[in-house]
């Protein structure tokens, strides 16, 4: 039987495929080479193209010629923000046109750090060349554990730094801007800041532990800033404790509907076809910030526009501070108490977190909407004409004559905005 497998010319070249990745894996190791060298060198090796990912699916390097790309575009395998679907991807190996892909898991001291996926566009891939991958996915390890180890310190102090700039505390404009510079960005130039955080719901129905909490905020971060680096290398991008804050210029610098738009790009790589396990978020942005001086206000615009966009809009929204309207006057009450009250006081018992508060409140925002037009607003909640002058009087008795005093309406508007505010 021995005999059998060494005669054998497939097992033959599949040993000496590994004999030579082995080779090629420790030359890697010794010579400090990165994820790159390694999948040039698996793929030589295997004669296979070769993607490294991160757990969502992110390349983060790849060995691979145009048809292989072609491949797994053709079984759906890319979504259309370029991310590599790898939950579709099966260990066992998954059918890619006439060949074969599959995928590994690179984990070091029980933690998931990337993926290693394989393809053969014109057959499958042999046992022998599994087993070799995996010795690859065990380098890869190594290796990713190095570099995030380094990158951790890295993105502190970076984060640190941007926190002091935040807060006024960095020092003067040109020694920030030199400072900045060391790190690859420019600060010194129009930018919109973008505040994005994870959907507190959207974690909640998963029930995290706190080290899956921790992965999930990680590789949020590492999502925004790799994004922001494929777009602008330049583009400064943090993580603080429970959001990711990125600095989006304006290209040209005078066009903001330009830097809209590229916000608006950002945010749709990050969020993908949220496979991979990627959990929704949400974002706010900033009014522009032309200079240094201007990135304080514009991070606490950011941060108002994100959490107040989450309130009014629900989870996964992207809010502009300019949209916010009425909102961003609310907003800048320092005590949430004191619009509770304003609320109570001219809402009475429609401020109450009841169902039958919750309905009425509905009706007397659709009316506000159709300037007490029963007739439209009735036709808006599919209710009969009676019904809708029934609720009118209701709201009537409970908050005067709101149909026809446009002061009071006023403070009624205001004090349902307020609700919103203050959740």
């Amino acid at each position: 039987m021995g005999q059998d497998l060494i005669s054998d010319p497939d097992a033959v070249a599949a040993l000496e495929r590994a004999d030579a990745l082995h080779t090629a894996l420790s030359h890697i190791v010794l010579e400090g080479g990165d994820l790159a060298a390694i999948a040039e060198a698996v793929g030589d090796a295997l004669g296979c193209g070769v993607v490294f990912t991160s757990t969502d699916g992110r390349e983060r390097a790849a060995h691979l010629d145009d048809a292989q790309r072609d491949a797994l575009a053709t079984a759906d395998l890319w979504d259309q923000t370029g991310r590599l679907r790898v939950e579709r991807i099966d260990p066992d190996g998954t059918a890619v046109g006439d060949g074969e892909a599959l995928v590994r898991r690179v984990v070091a001291a029980g933690v998931d750090l990337a993926r290693l996926v394989a393809l053969r566009p014109d057959g499958r891939i042999h046992a022998s060349d599994v087993h070799a991958l995996e010795r690859a996915a065990i380098v890869a390890a190594l290796l990713v554990t190095r570099v995030e180890a380094i990158t951790a310190v890295e993105n502190k102090y970076r984060g640190d730094f941007l926190r002091d700039v935040f807060l006024g505390r960095a020092g003067e404009d040109d020694y920030v801007a030199e400072h900045a510079q060391a790190f690859g960005w420019q600060l010194g130039r129009p930018v919109v800041v973008v505040v994005a955080t994870l959907d507190p719901d959207a974690m909640a129905a998963l029930h995290p532990g706190p080290e899956e909490r921790r992965a999930w905020q990680d590789r949020f971060a590492n999502a925004w800033r790799q994004v922001a680096a494929a777009a602008d290398d330049s583009i400064a991008s943090v993580a603080f404790s429970r959001e990711v804050v990125t600095l989006v210029p304006l290209v040209p610098s005078s066009d903001v509907q330009a830097g809209h738009a590229a916000v608006d790009r950002i945010v749709e790589a990050v969020r993908g076809d949220r496979g991979g396990g990627r959990i929704a978020f949400s974002a706010g942005v900033s009014r522009v910030a032309d200079g240094l001086g201007e990135l304080p206000e514009a991070f606490r615009q950011a941060q108002r526009a994100v959490e107040i966009g989450r309130r009014v809009h629900g989870g996964g929204s992207v809010t502009r501070f300019d949209q916010l309207g009425l909102h961003r006057l609310l907003a800048l009450v320092p005590d949430g108490a004191e619009l509770t009250a304003f609320a109570s006081d001219v809402l009475g018992p429609l401020a109450e977190r009841t169902p039958e508060a919750a309905d009425l409140r509905e009706t007397l925002q659709v009316l506000l909407d159709t300037n007490f037009n029963v007739a439209e607003a009735a036709r808006a909640q599919f209710f009969h004409y009676n019904t809708m002058r029934y609720r009118v009087g209701k709201l009537q008795r409970i908050l005067g004559p709101v149909a026809t005093d446009p002061h009071l309406r006023l403070d009624v508007a205001v004090a349902l905005r307020a609700l919103e505010i203050v959740g």
